[in-house]
């Protein structure tokens, strides 16, 4: 955490015991969500009993980048949280869900597309109907006027950035479909 954890106790004495099992689960929220910036947590209790008998609310306010996360637990008629302790494990509990979700929201795979085979023309004979492409990864792919699309073979000059389908061929590797790349580039992956 950045900064300090802050513990705040209403209507209510601050106990050190109470106080170290929320640093202590604190702590371990930092396993869900490396970036909190700042944690506070109130405790309160909800009766007006000063002895057994009383609910208690937990609040904790975590602040991350690009949000925060507010966890209010009241109790209600949860006669479990009648032990303070209680009430902080499902608090934090609570906490860490929150943390867990935002995290995977933030962390989705967002879908990416193979790009497809490509290269540039470095060599190009007009006049005998075919050329050859220099791949993105450095190998050399023959392919022959009739596989450029839409007739585009004339429009092609050494240095054009081209797509392509390759296959197998007589000789090698061929292009079996040429496409332009025109003003749209393909960036590596």
């Amino acid at each position: 955490m950045q900064l300090p954890l802050q513990i705040t106790f209403q209507k209510m004495e601050p106990s050190p015991a109470v106080e170290a099992k929320i640093r202590e689960k604190a702590e371990k929220l930092e396993r869900f969500h490396d970036h909190i910036m700042a944690c506070r947590v109130v405790v309160e209790p909800l009766g007006q009993h000063h002895h057994q008998g009383n609910l208690y609310q937990i609040k904790i306010d975590i602040t991350v980048p690009g949000g925060e996360i507010v966890v209010s637990r009241e109790s209600g008629q949860n006669h479990a949280h009648e032990d303070i302790y209680v009430s902080i494990r499902d608090a934090f509990n609570a906490a860490r869900r929150q943390l867990e979700e935002r995290l995977r929201k933030t962390r989705r795979k967002v879908k990416t597309h193979e790009v497809p085979p490509h290269g540039r023309v470095v060599e190009y004979l007009p006049d005998d109907g075919y050329g050859k492409i220099l791949s993105s990864d450095g190998r050399e792919i023959y392919f022959h006027e009739n596989s450029v699309l839409n007739g585009g073979f004339r429009q092609l000059d050494v240095g054009s950035e081209v797509r392509f389908v390759e296959s197998e061929g007589d000789m090698g590797p061929q292009a079996s479909t040429v496409r332009p790349v025109g003003k749209h580039h393909l960036a590596e992956p």
